[in-house]
Order: C-alpha cells, then sequence, then structure tokens
C-alpha cells in the first residue's frame, strides 16, 4: 500500500485527517475482551498525520465469519488477541517470517483480498530486549503457553536465552518448552530466576484474578527483572510489588506501543518516529 496523501484542511483543533469517505481505510481489532487502547492509539496518529483510516476495536463469537468480513469488506487490516492468534492460521492466505516461525498471529494486513499475517508482539518483545539490555546469561522463568506466550518465549529464546517456562496445560507447556529447549513446570510455585515473565491474564483489569499477582514476594525479591506483558492496566499486582522492591521493571504498556507501532506502519505505510510512539502511547493509556 502506497503512503497515503496529507490532507492540507484542518479543523479548529488542528487536526489534519479528512473527513469519513468512501475511500476512507478501515482498521480493527478483534479481542475477547475490547478495549480503546488500540482505538485512541491508531485515531490520535491517523488525526496528527491526516491519514485517511479509523480504527475500531470489535469482538466477536465466531473468527472465521469475522475474518472472512475482513476480506470481504476490504478492512485493511485486523489487530488479533487472545483467543484466537493460533485459530486464524487456517484463514490467511500468507504466513509471513514473524508468524510462521512461533506459529502465532497477532496482525493481518489485507491486500486486494490476499490475508498476510504477522506477529508485532514478538518484533516488540524483541526491541524490548535490546533496548532494557537484558543479559542473555540470565536465565527466563517464564509463565503462560498461549499465543502471546510463544511469542514472547521465542523472542526471548532468539536472543539467547535460556529458562523454564511454566505452564498448567501440559500438552501446550511440553511441547512449547520442547520447541524452546527450555525446562517445562506445571506451576511457577516455588520457582526463582533473574528474569521472570508474565504472560497469563493474570492482574488483567477485568479478569478473574484482576488483583492476583503473577509471581510470589519472594520471587520477586529474588528476581533482577521483572516483565508483565499485561497492558491494562499497565502497573499490575505485579509490577507495583516489583516497583517497590526496587527492581529493573518491563512493562506491558511498552510491549503494546511498539507492537502497535509496528502494526501502524505495515497498514499505512507510515513510519513514525520513537516521540510520536510515545505521545500515542501517552495518550491512549490515559483514564
Amino acid at each position: 500500500m502506497t503512503k497515503p496523501e496529507l490532507d492540507e484542511r484542518q479543523d479548529p483543533a488542528g487536526r489534519r485527517r479528512p473527513e469519513i469517505n468512501k475511500n476512507t481505510g478501515l482498521c480493527i481489532s478483534l479481542a475477547a475482551r475490547p478495549s480503546n487502547h488500540g482505538t485512541r492509539f491508531h485515531n490520535r496518529l491517523y488525526d496528527e498525520l491526516g491519514l485517511d483510516f479509523v480504527y475500531k476495536a470489535m469482538t466477536t463469537t465466531d473468527i472465521d465469519a469475522a475474518i472472512a468480513g475482513v476480506r470481504a469488506l476490504g478492512i485493511r487490516g485486523c489487530s488479533v488477541s487472545m483467543p484466537w492468534k493460533e485459530a486464524v492460521i487456517a484463514l490467511v492466505d500468507v504466513m509471513t517470517p514473524s508468524a510462521e516461525a512461533i506459529q502465532s498471529v497477532n496482525t493481518i494486513v489485507n491486500d486486494d483480498g490476499v490475508l498476510s499475517a504477522y506477529n508485532t508482539d514478538y518484533l516488540a518483545i524483541e526491541q524490548l530486549i535490546a533496548s532494557h539490555g537484558l543479559d542473555r546469561d540470565q536465565r527466563v522463568l517464564l509463565r503462560g503457553s498461549g499465543g502471546m506466550g510463544r511469542a514472547v518465549a521465542f523472542a526471548f529464546r532468539d536472543a539467547g536465552f535460556s529458562g523454564t517456562l511454566a505452564a498448567r496445560n501440559p500438552v501446550a507447556g511440553q511441547g512449547l518448552a520442547a520447541e524452546l529447549g527450555w525446562d517445562w513446570a506445571e506451576s511457577p510455585a516455588g520457582l526463582t530466576a533473574p528474569i521472570i515473565v508474565n504472560v497469563t491474564p493474570i492482574g488483567m483489569a477485568g479478569g478473574a484474578d484482576a488483583a492476583v499477582q503473577a509471581f510470589s514476594d519472594e520471587q520477586v525479591a529474588q528476581a533482577s527483572v521483572v516483565f508483565d506483558v499485561v497492558a491494562l492496566p499497565v502497573e499490575t499486582p505485579l509490577i507495583r510489588a516489583a516497583r517497590a522492591a526496587g527492581k529493573h521493571v518491563v512493562t506491558g504498556g511498552e510491549v503494546i506501543a511498539l507492537q502497535a507501532a509496528a502494526q501502524f506502519e505495515l497498514y499505512t505505510g507510515v513510519r513514525l518516529t520513537p516521540e510520536q510512539v510515545e505521545a500515542a502511547e501517552e495518550f491512549a493509556s490515559r483514564p
């Protein structure tokens, strides 16, 4: 897709996005529990850059029909969240390397009816490992084996880390651990590591475990880095405990900003500056 042209007309608020019209590009997200984060992030940038797009958060009870709708209606891009990151693999036409390597999809791009799948979660984790200077000689204790868990685990593995995968599903957990060449445990209880990573919904707002801390105080105390992929809220019980203990933290807010920026570029052809990403993420995270 070529980079959309800017519309020089501005409204009184200084926005430059054209009025919605028959050619306006539509991008959506599909999540079990939709939030306003992606909607605010993307639409803020469309306004700022004068791009003829609209972004809308949605949910579905029929993922097959939803992806068929993306194709049939010419929806430009689709963000995919749990629990459909593996289910959509059979519904797309092209699996790009970031999705193929880990068999998990979080982004679909529609080019004239051809659906290509990506995993920008993997790309975001890859960037965060580097930007936070995480030491590959330190072992990782990672909790979770779902679609996001695969993205995070493979990003760490591919960056040279080893560790233990804690996942209560023995089939998925042992299978993923074998792919990684890591150890497997059914539960993280009693285990410690210098880098602990939560990639489960524990601590997520609106869920049954919203007030639960994904790792114990003792595990936090013995870690040097605490990483929680949950982004809503950014300050999860685990992150609050880690900050109180003076640990190096990596938050889900950082993950969601970087993966959203990668999606933005795939959808629009426009690469964002770090300053634009930071400002959009700050806006999207406001209460």
